[in-house]
């Protein structure tokens, strides 16, 4: 008797730990949520995992995708790592996807709303932020995996499968009965062993993927009670659907709890029990046939959590700049016009204002006096305008629009081409695509530069003024002063950044300025910097006889 008290006070005890651990980790968790609010990650980041659902190309924006060009030439990588605020890997997949991808201005006014009611009622959010966190492993990258992966076909050998769990069921009653029949069960196992462990290898490739979806599935289930996700969420069937499997998802997904201490005390005498009647190889194939059926729903559930996660991670962006952004106008009219617009990635931005009204624009200025930064903040304000509805500006107005752009492109090595024919297919792309009847912003940076100067202009007035029809804009920066008098005549206006010397030193102000370059300094930049005096006067005399 006094052994049952023992028994029993130890299961107790162990039961109460492990509660306590558990509210312990909970408690940890939420001080970990509330420090972070507001703040980018410090985490390094796997943009192959992190890209995995953008690549599967199955949510594409319904108006308009980024393209790779673009996204290099807006250093998206570097803008997401600042951006990225959200709870779990799913959720990061989902909000790369989101950021890359535009939808219709009706839409995006509804995920921003949705987005605004997370910056009231703490306690709510935090506890979704709580369950989303729980998908915050690694592994749950792999979740994707059931939804963008070619689904594995049923082996041939699996009719034996059948017959021999049917042969251990057999033996083991029959044994009662007749004793021989036990015998029958050594080989058999030993049979089953093999198919087992031959199976491990299909499982292993869902492993990750199946235990984070029995998380998601609970995840789902309990962030769908909130009273701001019902609201949003009218049809919430697909968690219904999914939690059909969830029993399934929990058996497989057992194997990888094996370091969790109190799972592994069994996982010896299960995984005994599955070889003996192939349990395992049947439920994982029995799985597999029903995430082809609920691959939909599994799909809906991703969409679910992720949309979710990145609505909190706006409202977090919202809460760290607070001031410093503004919601976005969308005008039907031609126009670009914003004020102290900045560029988040830039520390101590210098912010600009313009006022841009049935006319493109053509940017002059020095090597880094700030052309190409202003035409990439315009154009990453652009698109932040029309995926989370957020500007890093004090006012922004623009039509919703297509964003293209032309900025950093370099030679192809594998494909070996030249960097001035690589420009040239990219310009192609611009071209093909400035036709279609609907507003769209080019930006373009040093157009040609990798040609003679004679035919860079001529390419280039041609080229701009082509794209620059109907409701189409262009933002291009260019050392060609040439240009200027060209593209006045073709509803381009002038703008230019300059520079300063004082006292021997250079300086830039960053500001934006109305009218063409009117200084010159590219001679005396290298005087300050001790060229030879020989160098020097031979510039300066045939600058001179070129005036």
């Amino acid at each position: 008797m006094q052994l049952y008290y023992l028994i029993t006070i130890i299961g107790i005890g162990l039961f109460l730990l492990f509660r306590f651990l558990k509210k312990r980790s909970e408690k940890k968790r939420l001080q970990q949520l509330v420090e972070n609010w507001g703040k980018a990650k410090d985490e390094k980041f796997n943009f192959k995992e992190v890209k995995r659902y953008f690549d599967s190309k199955l949510l594409v924006g319904d108006f308009h995708q980024i393209n790779d060009q673009t996204a290099k030439d807006l250093d998206f990588a570097a803008l997401f790592i600042l951006l990225d605020r959200t709870s779990s890997k799913p959720g990061q997949q989902y909000f790369y996807n989101h950021l890359r991808n535009i939808n219709s201005e009706n839409q995006l006014k509804r995920f921003s709303t949705f987005s605004d009611t997370f910056l009231e009622a703490e306690n709510d959010r935090l506890k979704i932020q709580s369950q989303l966190s729980k998908l915050n492993h690694y592994n749950a990258y792999d979740c994707v995996r059931l939804i963008t992966d070619e689904p594995m076909k049923r082996p041939k050998w699996i009719v034996w499968v059948f017959i021999l769990s049917f042969l251990s069921i057999f033996s083991l009653i029959g044994g009662f009965f007749y004793p021989v029949l036990f015998l029958i069960m050594l080989p058999v196992f030993m049979t089953n062993m093999v198919l087992h462990y031959r199976n491990k290898n299909n499982l292993n490739y869902y492993l990750n993927a199946v235990h984070q979806l029995s998380i998601a599935i609970k995840a789902g289930d309990k962030i769908s009670n909130f009273g701001n996700i019902k609201a949003y969420f009218k049809d919430l069937s697909f968690l219904g659907s999914v939690k059909k499997i969830q029993f399934k998802t929990s058996l497989i997904g057992f194997e990888n709890k094996m370091n969790d201490e109190f799972a592994f005390l069994g996982w010896f005498f299960f995984e005994l029990l599955k070889i003996t009647f192939n349990i395992e190889i049947l439920l994982f194939f029995s799985f597999l046939k029903d995430i082809q059926h609920k691959r939909n729903d599994i799909e809906k559930l991703f969409l679910f959590l992720g949309e979710i996660d990145s609505a909190i991670a706006v409202a977090s962006i919202k809460t760290e700049y607070q001031d410093r952004v503004c919601q976005p106008s969308f005008s039907f009219k031609k126009e670009i016009k914003f004020n102290k617009i900045w560029h988040p990635l830039v520390k101590n931005c210098i912010t600009n204002d313009l006022r841009l009204s049935e006319k493109s624009m053509l940017l002059t200025g020095s090597n880094m006096s700030g052309k190409s930064t202003f035409i990439r903040t315009v154009a990453i304000n652009t698109l932040l305008a029309q995926t989370i509805n957020i500007c890093f500006a004090e006012h922004f107005t623009a039509p919703f629009l297509k964003l293209y752009s032309s900025i950093r492109i370099t030679d192809n090595l594998s494909k070996n081409t030249s960097y001035y024919l690589e420009e040239v297919l990219q310009i192609k792309k611009l071209l093909d695509c400035s036709k279609e009847d609907i507003p769209k912003l080019f930006v373009l940076d040093e157009i040609f530069k990798g040609t003679n100067t004679e035919e860079r202009i001529a390419a280039g007035k041609s080229i701009l003024s082509y794209l620059n029809i109907s409701q189409n804009m262009v933002m291009v920066s260019t050392h060609d002063i040439e240009l200027t008098e060209m593209l006045t005549q073709n509803d381009f206006e002038l703008y230019h950044f300059s520079e300063n010397i004082q006292n021997e030193t250079l300086n830039f102000d960053h500001k934006l300025k109305e009218g063409p370059l009117k200084t010159k300094n590219a001679i005396k930049i290298l005087e300050l910097y001790n060229f030879p005096e020989q160098v020097i006067t031979e510039a300066t005399r045939l600058k001179n006889r070129t005036n």
